[in-house]
């Protein structure tokens, strides 16, 4: 993985106007001189701001960096200017004569409270990032439990080189259950083996250019916001996730739910979308969470505390899955178009209900397939428990926690990885050790107690599923992590359904709310 001569990182995720910028930067050498650029991205790269001849020394790094952060001081700050527009603003670091990729930095600025805001706000994934950001030697992937925000960001998670693309999931053409052409893009350009699955690059940033394109305005904030801010949704209509959206706080859902049960919309164009629970930290510095281990390694596990284990939503020690707020569940999803072991699907949903509002204007029908040439259902998709009623269309049987008023609207097939021969008709998937258990063995034994055929054979045929339901607001999922490649590739149907989606959800009168009940994690 590339290390640039300069690295560094905002001293706070989000800012509003009026606010102090930092920044913290660190060189290879004992010092180095580079010019430092701020740029808003959207439709336009924008720069704002630029320095040079800025002098950065090197800052020593504690060996558990990832967990903990960098401690750097800062090198530059400045107030944020009014006049910038909300939005997500990356920081570069060039040295003279530096050729290489640059790994930026980034913030976001979130409109200012005492101004007219858009009724849009559009919730940057960020926790994602951290989670996979493996800057510094660790993300939750390799052995970590605990990661700092006050880090840099690995490369290829906000920024690549432009022309090839990198997925997670295999387009179309020949399929590739090895990832040979994913580990062949990681190695070539020195990105981080983590970029393809989380990162503003991936989604959110094609899903803003196609906004901005559209006459779509947007507020920002991040992930964390919704639990230490959550004034950013006062005013709002409708509120975004897109992407990768894996990481969620009891305080945050505490946030959004009660935006929704006040008559709030909330449009998930994302996957795996609140799957697992975290604790944010030390006043938002850093996350915390044990995932498949948390029973057995997390403190909070054998205390009144232990609703804020840091497992999977689904899990019913928990008891609050998350079907509840996204009315889908990547316990009943999975994946698709990944390795061995997942479904070499159409890349599209097949539609079941042509006649709801979602699709007018499309022209689709009764069993028509959308979005497969651009693959929108790939990676990591969401679903729920369903039966086919008498008419032969689906209905959830809210078993799971999805809510009764939930309609789908089209599905996707997908899986869970599983390296248990009996569980599965798929092969042992290239992305798991030869004895490393799978989500299918997990979840089974999560939510039935069991790891038995029969208890796996109940998680074992997922989909990705695209439907909606209202409780005071509406709430809509696509179920896929992929829907922004639709956009990135201008699929007319894609666009079509999500202009319906925005255009209906934003058209509702704003959500005039109070601070949201502190009802997040303290401490034991």
């Amino acid at each position: 993985m590339i290390q640039g001569r300069i690295e560094g990182y905002a001293g706070k995720l989000s800012y509003e106007p009026g606010e102090e910028l930092t920044l913290h930067l660190s060189s290879r050498s004992e010092t180095e001189v580079c010019t430092v650029e701020i740029a808003r991205i959207g439709r336009n790269r924008e720069v704002v701001w630029a320095q040079n001849e800025v002098t950065v020394i090197h800052q020593s790094t504690p060996e558990d960096a990832y967990a903990r952060g960098c401690d750097w001081s800062a090198t530059l700050s400045f107030t944020l200017p009014a006049e910038w527009a909300p939005g997500y603003y990356e920081v570069l670091f060039r040295a003279n004569g530096d050729e290489v990729l640059e790994t930026p930095a980034f913030f976001v600025l979130r409109s200012a409270q005492s101004v007219t805001s858009p009724k849009i706000l559009l919730v940057l994934t960020t926790n994602t990032y951290c989670a996979y950001n493996d800057w510094g030697g660790n993300n939750l992937y390799t052995g970590g439990v605990q990661v700092s925000f006050e880090r840099p960001i690995a490369p290829g998670l906000l920024r690549r080189p432009p022309g090839e693309l990198l997925r997670a999931a295999t387009p179309h053409g020949t399929y590739d259950p090895e990832l040979a052409r994913q580990r062949d893009y990681i190695d070539r350009h020195r990105v981080s083996g983590w970029s393809a699955a989380a990162g503003w690059f991936n989604w959110e940033e094609p899903f803003v250019v196609w906004a901005e394109e559209n006459a779509i305005e947007l507020d920002y904030a991040v992930s964390s916001d919704l639990e230490l801010h959550p004034e950013v949704l006062d005013g709002k209509n409708l509120v975004l996730s897109v992407g990768h959206d894996e990481y969620w706080s009891w305080g945050m859902r505490d946030t959004l739910e009660q935006f929704i049960a006040e008559g709030g919309n909330v449009a998930f164009f994302s996957g795996n979308s609140v799957g697992w629970q975290v604790r944010l930290d030390d006043d938002g510095r850093t996350m915390t969470s044990y995932k498949y281990d948390a029973l057995t390694k997390d403190p909070v596990r054998d205390t009144d505390n232990r609703r804020f284990l840091t497992g999977c939503w689904s899990d019913p020690v928990i008891g609050r899955p998350e079907n509840l707020l996204t009315g889908v569940s990547f316990t009943r999803g999975g994946y698709a178009r990944v390795g061995y072991g997942a479904p070499r699907g159409t890349g599209g949903y097949s539609v079941w209900r042509p006649d709801h509002w979602v699709f007018e204007g499309t022209g689709l029908r009764y069993g028509d397939l959308v979005g497969s040439e651009n693959v929108v259902v790939g990676y990591e998709a969401d679903g729920c428990e369903f039966v086919l009623g008498e008419d032969g269309l689906p209905r959830p049987t809210s078993k799971d926690g999805t809510p009764e008023t939930f309609t789908i609207l089209a599905t996707s097939p997908a899986r869970q990885w599983s390296n248990t021969p009996s569980f599965t008709d798929f092969p042992a998937n290239a992305a798991l050790a030869e004895d490393e258990p799978g989500d299918l063995e997990f979840f089974a034994d999560r939510l039935f107690g069991s790891t038995d055929s029969s208890a796996a054979r109940r998680l074992g045929h997922g989909n990705a599923v695209l439907g909606m339901y209202t409780k005071g607001g509406v709430v809509f999922t696509t179920g896929c992590t992929d829907w922004a490649f639709g956009l990135r590739g201008h699929d007319p149907l894609i666009e079509r359904i999500t202009l319906n989606v925005i255009e209906r959800l934003c058209a509702a009168t704003p959500v005039d709310r109070h601070k949201a009940t502190d009802h997040h994690y303290t401490g034991m």
